[in-house]
């Protein structure tokens, strides 16, 4: 049964590797949004706290089809990137990264947000009375301090990343090589007669992978959360 085809490792690594650029690609940005969305006060707040958990709300097909809109070849954006510097979205597994980063990104935003509320604002207030700026504040005592916020959004949005499938299939199809990812992969199988075995073995790929993200998730956070406690 767990004899898999090179066509089901093939979209195993290419699953695994657009989650992990779509999650590496989205994270300095997640962070800022999270920080700003805790920390910050400014017009438009409830806007930007909207657009960030839109893709929660949205049929996954719509946020595909919008991503097709806009960073497509006849997008604006989208020919622009073409154009000028040679990045193609739209039916490359490019687009798959981007699709996954795109749905992960609530999940990312909102653990970390809620990790920058948690903070003791004290700590950064005695690093400031030492002459720390901003800066050094927030590179040495609230990203440490939230750490184990940052490490379960990523692992949430990992997790995302490996299961999108509407958005990915709406905006860059399904290629085998190039954008077949593991849930396509499941969705071709029921398709066509005879796949259950097929399609068997690719779901138990993705529940392992899914468990083994939130444990390593759960273990990582409890060192960073046992260091840190033993520090402060």
């Amino acid at each position: 049964m767990f004899d898999f085809t090179p066509e089901e490792i093939a979209a195993i690594r290419l699953s695994l590797w657009v989650a992990s650029i779509g999650v590496a690609a989205s994270l300095p940005l997640g962070l800022l949004a999270a920080y700003a969305l805790a920390r910050w006060r400014f017009s438009g707040k409830i806007l930007l706290d909207a657009l960030v958990h839109l893709p929660l709300v949205l049929p996954p097909v719509v946020t595909g089809y919008l991503l097709l809109v806009v960073m497509g070849r006849r997008g604006v954006v989208g020919s622009f990137l073409e154009q000028y510097f040679g990045i193609v979205f739209s039916f490359r597994w490019t687009g798959a990264a981007l699709a996954a980063a795109v749905m992960g990104f609530p999940l990312l935003v909102r653990a970390i947000r809620l990790s920058f509320e948690a903070t003791d604002r004290r700590l950064e207030d005695a690093a400031r009375t030492l002459g720390a700026n901003r800066m050094i504040v927030f590179f040495t005592v609230t990203l440490p301090l939230a750490l184990p916020g940052i490490l379960a959004g990523v692992v949430l949005s990992f997790a995302k990343a490996l299961g999108e499938f509407g958005a990915t299939i709406t905006f860059v199809s399904n290629i085998p090589g190039e954008s077949r990812t593991l849930p396509a992969a499941i969705y071709t199988y029921t398709q066509v007669p005879g796949g259950d075995e097929g399609a068997m073995r690719l779901v138990v790929v993705a529940i392992v992978l899914s468990v083994l993200a939130l444990v390593v998730s759960e273990i990582l956070a409890r060192r960073v959360s046992r260091r840190f406690g033993a520090l402060g």
